[in-house]
């Protein structure tokens, strides 16, 4: 076939890269000579690897792809590039038969000679490294090397396909470069809407669809105007690439497309579809995968206000006390806190008495109303190292780190100004309520009723 032939037919099995088969087509012409090495780079699924299998499919060049991925060491890449090459010269009648590894090849100055052995006297042949930047245990002079195959044998052509370029990668100037972009939101539609998806195989109603060509029709018109709407709604994070935004809409079809099965709406009213089903566009539940169902027959008994709040052991205690400093008079703190017997006190009348937690008569508004108050850091870590159940064996600098956690969370702020939040100076006042630490003082087995001051 005629190049312009095998451009249009590239370019209807790869669509959004004309460019890109353009130039492979021109660099890797059969009737024309090819450089010795060629670098192809792109961010991942950005259709690298499939370009380059269309077009060394397309053309009649022998050739051979090498999956660097799979490959676990630097011997196991070349000793597999070796028997691929050996299977693409006999499949092309240039080599009687491919009986495997004549020698080992354990370093690359082997297998220069294995290789060189292989193609001399030979046409052109084009290696494709497929992932070669992620070449496991792999020599700094890997790449390198391998970018200068094509010095030693004139009729070698070696493709590098990599993610990303670094500086002074090569060590070699002059390599071409291809770049593949990333998919842009008209692309990425325009080629999924040449796989559409299909409803769902329930009859439909005579009223809803006249023929298969008018249900077809609609399908592809919905299917169009509903990816649309998911990248709109989703943004970014749903097309990091084309499979994966593409797996998150098939998701989202079977929920969408039920009023539809069921008789409610028509195929081509799409807007009340967008209203019916606008929970599933504000919810980022298609985005994760797993393989535990969302809404488990387990939750059925489960009380509808239960909340549960997880944080780890430390900053959870670091928080309640934070919530006590903030919400304790500080007189109280020996009363509270102090591990040694001082609950009873002596009378002077002989006796002991019991010291109460009761308020004071004179006020009579709960200090749980009355808001946060500040404390310092030191009071803190007083109350925290009160009411571990163990000694905290870590040194300072941890707990400041799990301090500033907790301040980057919002859970404590400062109080009165910005500062450093690993400063020891300066007061703090805790950020969340009542049910809040009461739900995580819970996951630690930790009553903080018992310690306030009513």
């Amino acid at each position: 076939m005629l190049p312009e032939e095998i451009s249009s037919i590239l370019l209807d099995q790869i669509p959004c890269r004309a460019l890109q088969i353009r130039q492979l087509l021109a660099l890797l012409s059969p009737a024309l000579p090819s450089p010795s090495t060629i670098f192809l780079y792109g961010v991942e699924a950005t259709g690298k690897t499939l370009a380059i299998n269309a077009v060394l499919d397309a053309i009649t060049t022998p050739s051979a792809i090498i999956p660097s991925r799979e490959c676990i060491t630097t011997r196991h890449l070349l000793e597999r590039t070796i028997a691929a090459v050996k299977e693409a010269l006999a499949a092309h009648g240039q080599l009687e038969e491919a009986n495997g590894l004549d020698r080992r090849c354990e370093s690359i100055s082997a297998f220069v000679i294995e290789l060189r052995r292989l193609l001399d006297g030979k046409d052109k042949f084009i290696l494709v490294f497929d992932g070669i930047d992620r070449q496991r245990e792999a020599a700094p002079t890997l790449l390198p090397a391998i970018a200068r195959l094509g010095e030693i044998s004139p009729n070698l052509t070696t493709v590098l396909v990599t993610t990303t370029p670094h500086a002074h990668l090569l060590h070699h100037a002059g390599i071409p470069h291809i770049h593949f972009p990333p998919y842009t939101r008209t692309e990425t539609l325009a080629i999924l809407s040449r796989t559409p998806l299909s409803l769902d195989a329930h009859p439909l109603s005579p009223q809803a669809v006249n023929t298969t060509t008018a249900a077809e029709n609609d399908t592809e018109w919905l299917w169009a105007r509903f990816t649309a709407a998911v990248w709109d709604s989703l943004g970014q994070p749903a097309a990091r690439s084309i499979p994966e935004f593409r797996d998150v809409c098939a998701r989202l079809w079977t929920p969408f497309t039920q009023p539809i099965l069921a008789g409610h709406y028509g195929a081509r009213e799409f807007s009340k579809l967008l209203v019916k089903n606008r929970s599933l566009f504000q919810s980022e539940d298609a985005l994760i995968n797993s393989i535990v169902p969302t809404e488990p027959s387990s939750t059925i008994n489960k009380p509808k206000n239960q909340s549960t709040y997880t944080l780890p052991y430390y900053p959870t205690h670091l928080l309640i006390s934070a919530y006590l400093a903030s919400h304790n008079p500080p007189k109280h703190d020996i009363t509270l806190f102090s591990k040694t017997s001082l609950s009873k006190r002596r009378k002077r009348g002989g006796g002991t008495a019991l010291t109460s937690h009761r308020a004071s008569k004179h006020r009579k508004i709960s200090r749980r109303l009355l808001g946060p108050q500040p404390f310092p850091l030191e009071r803190l870590f007083a109350i925290f190292h009160a009411i571990l159940p163990l000694p905290y064996a870590n040194g300072g600098a941890d707990i400041m780190c799990q301090v500033a956690t907790l301040v980057g969370l919002r859970l404590i702020i400062k109080a009165g100004g910005a500062g450093d939040v690993l400063e020891g100076g300066g007061k703090w006042r805790v950020n969340v309520g009542w049910e809040f630490v009461r739900g995580v003082a819970r996951g630690v087995n930790f009553d903080v009723e018992s310690y306030l001051i009513e």
